[in-house]
């Protein structure tokens, strides 16, 4: 339910890679649920207009990635986090986990050192370095299907591997002609949502009908100090800045089940502005692998959010009245 009355959400806004995160500290509700995915259905449930408003305009634009702290699953953990973007919840999101664990750093909440945070996927770690420098070892990560062929409109087939690594990926080379860059953003954003839409019409899924609602381009690296770069496009049609920690751990299943990479390896991997994650695996007792990406992220803005329910776009441009 909106609120009637005037609310005040504290915010700290950073950057990894290039990609943008807003986490909300103070004025979020106490949500009911004694698991991170249960927190997450209620924060859908009844506080959608918070996530519209923290994430839309005026307030936002559509690439910011929205953190919600709460109190953490395990008392092991220093926090919870729900992670959601411009259309809804997320299931994980590496890049602002390494922006929440700045943000806690900044806060004095956390030291340098190891870290546990509870998020709807699972528990992962953050090691907090210097200079904005995080490593986070993500939840199992594996691929579910090679070699998956889609038909897009006007009959060109595709081929990418289904994985997950904390979302579900369509993994696939960028067309020759398509090169990763951002002068290209336009056209890579219709190649990749037409393969989006093309799943969705042959039925095409990631395990137990998971939806697959990120899909990843790959292209030859700019610079000599990354393996690959790629172009990753989010749940509502917007792409990822940084080089997509979910989507780098996907890869790294990938790769690891193709005996194309080692425990222990690294593999670098550019975004779409060349700021790089290096990832390396450990191989998982149940199948796949637990995937380490590091990165840094950087403090940009701390601010009060103001949402008047009487101004025209108090909820977001685009939200129901």
């Amino acid at each position: 339910m909106r609120p009637e009355t005037v609310q005040q959400l504290r915010v700290i806004d950073s950057h990894t890679g290039g990609e943008p995160t807003r986490v909300l500290i103070d004025g979020v509700p106490d949500l009911e649920g004694a698991t991170m995915q249960e927190k997450r259905a209620a924060f859908a449930r009844d506080y959608d207009w918070m996530r519209s408003a923290v994430i839309s305009e005026p307030r936002g634009y559509d690439a910011i990635v929205g953190a919600l702290l709460t109190e953490p699953e395990s008392t092991e953990s220093v926090a919870g986090v729900i992670f959601f973007n411009n259309v809804g919840c997320l299931n994980g999101c590496l890049h602002g986990t390494i922006g929440v664990a700045v943000t806690l750093y900044h806060l004095g909440r956390i030291g340098k050192g190891i870290h546990r945070i509870d998020t709807p996927t699972g528990t992962v770690s953050v090691e907090v370095g210097e200079a904005g420098q995080v490593t986070v070892q993500n939840v199992r990560s594996y691929c579910y299907r090679s070699g998956v062929e889609v038909a897009l409109d006007g009959g060109c087939l595709v081929t990418g591997d289904i994985a997950w690594g904390g979302n579900w990926f369509f993994l696939v080379d960028s067309p020759e002609d398509l090169k990763i860059e951002l002068r290209n953003v336009e056209a890579l954003t219709r190649h990749a949502w037409s393969i989006r839409e093309a799943l969705g019409k042959a039925g095409i899924t990631g395990e137990a009908g998971g939806e697959i609602d990120h899909i990843e381009l790959f292209g030859p690296p700019s610079k000599e100090d990354a393996d690959s770069k790629n172009f990753v496009l989010c749940p509502g049609r917007e792409y990822d800045r940084s080089p997509c920690g979910t989507g780098t751990s996907a890869k790294l299943a990938c790769l690891h089940a193709k005996g194309l990479l080692s425990e222990g390896e690294t593999w670098r991997q550019a975004g779409i502005l060349d700021t790089v994650f290096s990832g390396t695996v450990e191989s998982a007792p149940e199948g796949g692998v637990y995937p380490t990406v590091s990165g840094s992220a950087f403090i940009t803005s701390e601010a009060t959010l103001r949402i008047d329910p009487a101004e025209p776009f108090a909820f977001g441009i685009g939200a129901d009245r």
